[in-house]
């Protein structure tokens, strides 16, 4: 799932992939690592994010596609959420460095 984060596979092709019917996904998901199969996804993606806009290599709008984000305004707001700060004011705070 991790591999193709800009584009992940539905639950019920992950259910498929990984041989369990939709409901022991989820709920084995959930016991073992204390979200959901999107919401680790969603943590991930931010990560991804995160470490790409550090290097410098992408603006907002390319890192927020590069990790599946299709609304930029969107990816901003869950960034925002999660690091307390907008993606363009941690780039620009990053560069200044």
């Amino acid at each position: 799932m991790l591999e193709c984060m800009a584009d992940p596979p539905s639950l019920p092709a992950l259910s498929r992939m990984i041989g369990l019917n939709d409901y022991k996904l989820k709920a084995g998901f959930k016991a073992m690592f204390g979200t959901t199969v999107f919401g680790y996804l969603r943590e991930k993606r931010l990560e991804k994010a995160l470490f790409l806009l550090q290097q410098g290599e992408m603006n907002v709008t390319e890192t927020s596609s590069a990790i599946g984000y299709t609304n930029t305004s969107y990816f901003a707001e869950a960034f925002r959420e999660k690091y307390g700060v907008n993606p363009s004011a941690f780039v620009r705070r990053s560069s200044n460095r």
